[in-house]
């Protein structure tokens, strides 16, 4: 967010600055989203909602699960929330006591680490590395708590990743649900990236167990950051205590966004084409990054970010961020944003922008790494 700030500041400036720091379409949220909204909005009726959100909007959800996945999903096991952000909060205050342990990828995402702190919760990052496929293991989970000399009570996955990109494949994500079935672990996935596969297989966790809590949201497939929407899928013993935390922390999400999302949810053709403009910038980074001697770290299978080593130009990423932006206007994030340990040789760029800015970027690093 340093790095966003001082992109800001530098375009306000006059800078021709390009942004690949925030995981954020360049893309508008679809038509059908927009004009439901304008709908509402000339009615004026927007107030508060149940605390877990509309029914209308938890039946068009469950009928996105029944197409996209084959699944029965009871509605009232859905929970509409301010984006996955609560979600992540009320799966913590629900579940877990404070000083319990949860384990969570690094590299991962850094508010996971940081909403766990703030809670009063101990955080073990496992490290995800090529041997174990980028993705935690059973056997790493056992490892990590051998090493921290703790007893796990929830781990919290994301396929596909930020910022490694990378899809859990089924055969691995059952092996971890079943490790927590075995192990009284809550097992939190987060999905918020489904939609946005490009390699691998793309399953969700309520696939393989009805124990899981799965946190997705309209970010990021759905193109719509700023609309502060998402939702949770829960065991159904969890769902009355989410909500008693929901009315004290929220309300309510907030109903435009849910008549939005409810739009949205039918969308599909229209956002396809948006996640073909992903799919050319990806094909294009993963030829261009290595060509310029930014190798990529890690499998670039979903979402839209790219995780490069920069250790052939600098050992420390935040500097090489901040001489990037302040030399050739182009903003991305660096690793220790997301590895704390390690992350100072590499860093995030994202390509959910425009195809021409991705370009425009790459060529604007070639002539600036030489």
């Amino acid at each position: 967010m340093d790095v966003l700030a001082e992109a800001t500041k530098r375009r306000a400036a006059g800078h021709p600055v390009i942004s690949m720091a925030v995981g954020q379409p360049s893309h508008p949220a679809p038509q059908a989203a927009l004009e439901a909204a304008r709908a509402a909005l000339a009615e004026g009726k927007i107030g508060y909602t149940d605390a877990l959100g509309t029914a209308r909007l938890k039946h068009a959800l469950a009928w996105h699960y029944r197409d996209r996945h084959g699944l029965e999903i009871d509605p009232a096991r859905i929970a509409i929330t301010t984006g996955s952000s609560a979600g992540f909060n009320l799966a913590f205050l629900s579940l877990f006591d404070a000083g319990d342990a949860v384990a969570i990828a690094r590299p991962g995402y850094p508010a996971y680490r940081n909403i766990l702190g703030a809670l009063g919760l101990k955080v073990i990052e496992v490290a995800v590395t090529a041997e174990t496929h980028f993705t935690l293991t059973p056997e790493s989970l056992e490892a990590a708590q051998r090493e921290n000399g703790v007893k796990l009570k929830g781990i919290l996955l994301a396929s596909p990743a930020n910022p490694t990109g990378t899809v859990t494949g089924r055969a691995a994500l059952k092996a971890l649900a079943d490790y927590c079935a075995g192990n009284s672990i809550a097992f939190i996935s987060d999905e918020i990236y489904h939609g946005l596969t490009f390699a691998g297989e793309e399953t969700s966790a309520l696939e393989l167990t009805d124990e899981a809590i799965v946190i997705n949201s309209f970010s990021k497939y759905y193109c719509m950051t700023g609309w502060r929407i998402g939702w949770m899928v829960l065991p159904e013993r969890l769902v009355r205590p989410i909500e008693r935390v929901a009315q004290s922390l929220y309300i309510s999400p907030p109903e435009l966004s849910q008549i939005a999302a409810t739009a949205a949810l039918g969308a599909a053709a229209e956002l396809d084409v948006y996640k073909a403009s992903y799919a050319a910038n990806r094909d294009f980074l993963l030829r261009r990054l290595p060509e310029i001697g930014l190798p990529v770290a890690s499998p670039m299978d979903g979402a839209f970010y790219a995780y490069v080593d920069v250790t052939r130009f600098s050992n420390d990423s935040m500097a090489f961020a901040k001489r990037m932006l302040a030399e050739i206007n182009v903003a991305a994030t660096p690793g220790l944003d997301f590895d704390p340990l390690e992350g100072n040789r590499t860093m995030r760029m994202s390509y959910a922008g425009s195809e021409s800015e991705i370009a425009e970027a790459i060529e604007r690093m070639a002539g600036w790494l030489k």
